[in-house]
């Protein structure tokens, strides 16, 4: 039976963790010889771009292209996913963890009468029943979760799987399904969407100050650094309480949490809350003039030094690098 992954997609581009996602339904189809791995998207978005899930690992991507699915309603692209499921007689569902994955897993399950696990890390182990091993506490400790149910969903922690791009093009196939006008009855009459050419859910790398910036006009250092390593920026709680930085930008256990490749904290002192939100990251750099700042205890490389003097030598270390 095959793998069925539901693939978000935004400004045009499929999302880096639904490749990801991807590339752990083709590892777990070819663990348990399961058959294809099929994706599935919805809404408007070329047909050239859903393609690029071949080479993490689909061989075919269901569209179902209906316009009324651009806006991301819930209840809708349940259905929707549910439909297609079914008609690929699939066994298991895999899908990214966001805030859009979370609430249409719970709703398929729901459907679909299937175990639902969340914030998987690594592949199911079948030595002895269907166990899967997912990040718990903020990523502080792990819970190997028993699944008995014949139909499963997985939603995969971004980063935990590394995204596979050797695989031929995906054929992606469009069809059309009915979805009744009951799914649609939530309307969204308005969006507000963070603005930036890099966002930080989706952010390989995130640059990050905290209120040993003194100020919001010394932000350009940051934003600097960020440019230079294509990243995007952040900041503490306290400093978007205060206003010097948008609140879309709060990095941390209450705000945006994060699991980049690289997470560089500037001025930030560690509380647990900030550290709660970054600590899926997986390489933490730390620059604080305080030697015993508690950031530099989950730190993997520390600067104790000025971020003043040290922002504008590594800036420039980096372009000559370049």
């Amino acid at each position: 039976m095959s793998v069925l992954v539901y693939i978000e997609h935004a400004e045009g581009s499929v999302k880096k963790t639904s490749l990801e996602a991807v590339s752990y339904a083709r590892a777990l189809s070819d663990k348990l010889s399961s058959g294809e791995v099929i994706a599935v998207a919805l809404g408007s978005i070329a047909a050239g771009e859903l393609a690029k899930a071949g080479p993490a690992g689909a061989s075919k991507v269901i569209h179902v292209s209906d316009q009324k699915l651009n806006d991301g309603i819930i209840q809708a692209h349940a259905e929707a996913v549910a439909q297609v499921y079914k008609k690929m007689a699939a066994s298991t569902l895999v899908l990214a963890k966001s805030s859009l994955g979370d609430a249409v897993a719970a709703r398929l399950a729901v459907k679909l009468d299937a175990g639902l696990v969340s914030n998987v890390v690594e592949l199911p182990d079948t030595t002895s029943g269907y166990k899967v091993r997912r990040s718990i506490y903020t990523g502080k400790a792990f819970a190997d979760t028993l699944v008995n149910t014949d139909h499963k969903i997985l939603a995969v922690k971004k980063n935990a799987v590394d995204l596979k791009t050797d695989g031929p093009l995906a054929v992606v196939e469009e069809i059309k399904l009915e979805i009744s006008a009951e799914n649609f009855a939530t309307s969204i009459t308005s969006t507000d969407k963070a603005t930036g050419e890099i966002l930080l859910p989706e952010a390989d790398i995130v640059v990050s100050g905290g209120r040993g910036m003194k100020g919001p006009e010394n932000w350009g250092m940051i934003e600097n650094l960020a440019k230079e390593l294509s990243a995007a920026t952040g900041c503490s709680k306290p400093v978007s309480d205060i206003g010097w930085r948008p609140h879309h930008e709060h990095v941390g256990q209450t705000g945006v949490k994060v699991a980049p490749t690289l997470y560089i904290a500037v001025g930030i002192s560690g509380a647990i809350q900030h550290l709660a939100g970054v600590n899926s990251s997986k390489c933490i750099v730390v620059i604080n003039k305080d030697p015993e700042a508690p950031f530099f205890k989950a730190a993997d490389y520390g600067i104790v030094g000025d971020a003043f003097e040290v922002l504008p030598k590594l800036t420039e270390a980096i372009k000559a690098q370049k």
